[in-house]
């Protein structure tokens, strides 16, 4: 059972697993995409209701031009489809909507439209701060910070990593706590590698169209049994407010 006194500000998700889900089923690879949207805001109503102040979600990758085109045609519809079909619920709970990753020529003017009209409906919302990482990645993310902060004349001297995090997609994001991969794959593939350099990592089995706010409870009460030292020993990490 979850402690709602360690509950994780900031819980990431690497949403994989939707085209083994479907080739299982025998279907096409797009109604893994399509199944994983009932998870991905059931998913989102167990974050509200244990209290996690930021969910982000890694929803499409800079590499995942690389898939093949009819595919990716039907993603940036699905995804534009999604903020259409979602984002009026989402803004009656209080969420706030944002968007992290490249603004540029691949990703259609049409959803950087839906984008923006989603982040200005919700941007005073405050129980839950919902960001949808498209066109991401977390290297991009770290040259494109740097190439701001060149572009600003700082001198070497001047850079710390408190300029470098005030120049990510969003500087207000807090660092991860919680990074959630499903679909039994070990790895975190380009995401929020600067935000999750110290956050705890849980990998399940399950695909992502299965996972639900149960798994989520359950990836919490893993986390919580984890012991964070942020480079410390275990002695020298102060204890957790009661």
């Amino acid at each position: 059972m979850t402690d709602p006194a360690n509950i994780p500000r900031h819980v990431a998700l690497i949403m994989d697993g939707n085209g083994r889900w479907a080739t299982r089923q025998g279907l096409a690879r797009t109604e893994g995409h399509a199944a994983g949207e009932e998870a991905l805001f059931d998913v989102a109503e167990g974050a509200l209701e244990m209290g996690i102040e930021w969910v982000t979600v890694y929803a499409f990758s800079t590499e995942n031009w690389k898939r093949p085109a009819d595919e990716v045609k039907y993603l940036m519809e699905f995804n534009e489809g999604i903020l259409l079909r979602h984002r009026d619920d989402l803004h009656s709970r209080n969420v706030r909507m944002r968007f992290i990753g490249r603004r540029n020529w691949r990703v259609p003017r049409r959803i950087l439209r839906r984008m923006d009209e989603s982040i200005e409906l919700t941007k005073d919302n405050t129980r839950m701060t919902f960001t949808v990482a498209f066109n991401y990645g977390s290297k991009p993310e770290l040259v494109d910070a740097v190439k701001a902060i060149v572009a600003e004349g700082a001198k070497p001297r001047d850079v710390d990593e408190d300029l470098i995090a005030s120049h990510l997609y969003d500087p207000e994001m807090p660092e991860v706590d919680l990074l959630i991969r499903t679909s039994g794959e070990h790895r975190i593939s380009n995401f929020m590698l600067w935000q999750a350099a110290y956050s705890e990592l849980v990998f399940t089995d399950v695909l992502w169209p299965d996972f639900r706010r149960e798994h989520l409870a359950k990836a919490v009460e893993e986390y919580q049994q984890r012991n964070r030292r942020f480079g410390a020993l275990a002695d020298d990490v102060p204890a957790a407010p009661s």
